[in-house]
């Protein structure tokens, strides 16, 4: 084990002695598994500056909680357990920023000659900016309730939220005003998998998507993910409209106006400045 100049934890070849694999016999009498595991640290994790174990994490309690880990969960898959593991690590070690973990499994029951099979997982964690809107029932309580369910997860955690406004509806489609704001999360979901469980909150407030930019119980979009730039039939990173759209930039400029859009190079405040400029004009 060691602890690198640029804050990174490394363990190396872990042994552990768990019941994990497809066969009834693997989860029955168990086998070693070998465990490689790089935790990079925030950059102002104030650790080996400090002198101080509480302001850093601890390797050796990090192996007792990687090998009780693999002890108490049983799965078929080694990518399974590996991504679970991950999550874990991510979410009990708030100074960890991304793992990269690799089990190995010497003992695989393969009828060849072979030194070991692995599986290999990184995981990070990501900043995220939602905008969050409703109009139609309570709709206060329908944005409390998103953010409950988007607190309760271990993949996502809620940094905060601004003030809430109430705005008009964007579009032309004739209905109740909206009550917005923006959120900032801490997730280590993919683009793709915070979509699906953004969509799974909307549908629990009862969303329906039968008129576009009809009215809506909830609805959860994400602006921005870090800084990256993507774009495919179901999702665009950033908002493909964001910076049209003032129920989205006025309350994200109380919790993040420094945040800087990747493609058109200007903050969250100068979007909002310049929008309110063209309406003005």
């Amino acid at each position: 084990m060691t602890y690198s100049d640029n804050r990174k934890i490394r363990i190396r070849e872990l042994k552990v002695f768990a019941h994990h694999g497809v066969l009834k016999s693997e989860t029955l009498k168990g086998q070693n598994f070998y465990i490689n595991a790089e935790l990079s640290l925030e950059s102002d994790a104030q650790d080996v500056l400090s002198d101080d174990l509480d302001q850093t994490v601890n390797y050796a309690e990090v192996c007792g909680f990687i090998n009780d880990f693999m002890k108490e969960n049983t799965c078929k898959l080694l990518e399974r357990i590996a991504e679970l593991l991950c999550m874990e690590l991510l979410y009990r070690y708030s100074p960890v920023n991304s793992v990269e973990l690799e089990i190995r499994k010497p003992e695989a029951p393969i009828d060849a000659d072979f030194e070991s099979v692995s599986v290999v997982r990184k995981m990070s964690k990501h900043t995220v900016l939602l905008s969050m809107g409703s109009n139609m029932g309570d709709k206060h309580e329908h944005l409390d309730r998103a953010i409950r369910l988007l607190d309760s997860e271990k993949h996502t955690r809620l940094i905060c939220e601004s003030e809430r406004f109430v705005t008009k509806p964007y579009g032309g489609v004739v209905q109740d005003d909206f009550v917005n704001s923006a959120l900032m999360v801490e997730t280590v979901l993919s683009p793709h998998e915070l979509l699906n469980f953004l969509h799974e909150i909307e549908n629990s407030e009862g969303r329906t998507r039968q008129i576009h930019w009809g009215p809506r119980t909830l609805d959860l979009d994400i602006v921005f993910y870090d800084d990256l730039v993507m774009s495919d039939s179901k999702l665009t990173i950033p908002h493909i409209d964001m910076q049209n759209r003032l129920f989205v930039l006025e309350p994200m400029a109380k919790i993040a106006g420094y945040y800087r859009h990747p493609v058109l190079n200007r903050t969250v405040s100068q979007l909002l400045e310049e929008l309110k400029a063209r309406e003005e004009a």
